[in-house]
């Protein structure tokens, strides 16, 4: 499986953006997928995660209510959707998947494939 990451940006304190995730090269509908962040000098961290299905889904504390995480199998898609951005968030967003395993918590190194990342600025 191959992902891309795309959408992000720069954006102002308080805007909205979506950031896709595309697969192609496999049975997409069979992977559970992670977003994660990694800003300057830190960890690579999880962020949001959705089950095969898409009826199950999780954000960490720190982007809950204001990310939403969704799929769309027909199109091999992931989507991160972002609001109420803070200049906190600003990071590099890497999607990644897991072969028929979900978790509420992904770690690094749950994941088997990665797409390149999509920075995302948010100015303050």
């Amino acid at each position: 499986v191959q992902l891309q990451a795309s959408g992000g940006g720069l954006v102002q304190s308080g805007g909205s953006l979506r950031l896709s995730c595309a697969a192609s090269g496999g049975t997409f509908s069979t992977y559970g997928v992670g977003w994660f962040r990694q800003a300057p000098g830190k960890e690579r961290q999880f962020i949001a995660g959705i089950a095969w299905s898409g009826r199950v889904a999780s954000t960490v504390d720190s982007v809950k209510g204001r990310f939403t995480v969704s799929r769309d199998n027909a199109k091999n898609t992931v989507y991160l959707q972002m609001n109420n951005l803070k200049p906190e968030d600003t990071a590099v967003y890497y999607c990644a998947a897991a072969r028929g395993y979900y978790s509420k918590s992904y770690s690094v190194n749950d994941m088997d494939y990665w797409g390149r990342g999509t920075q995302l600025t948010v100015s303050s």
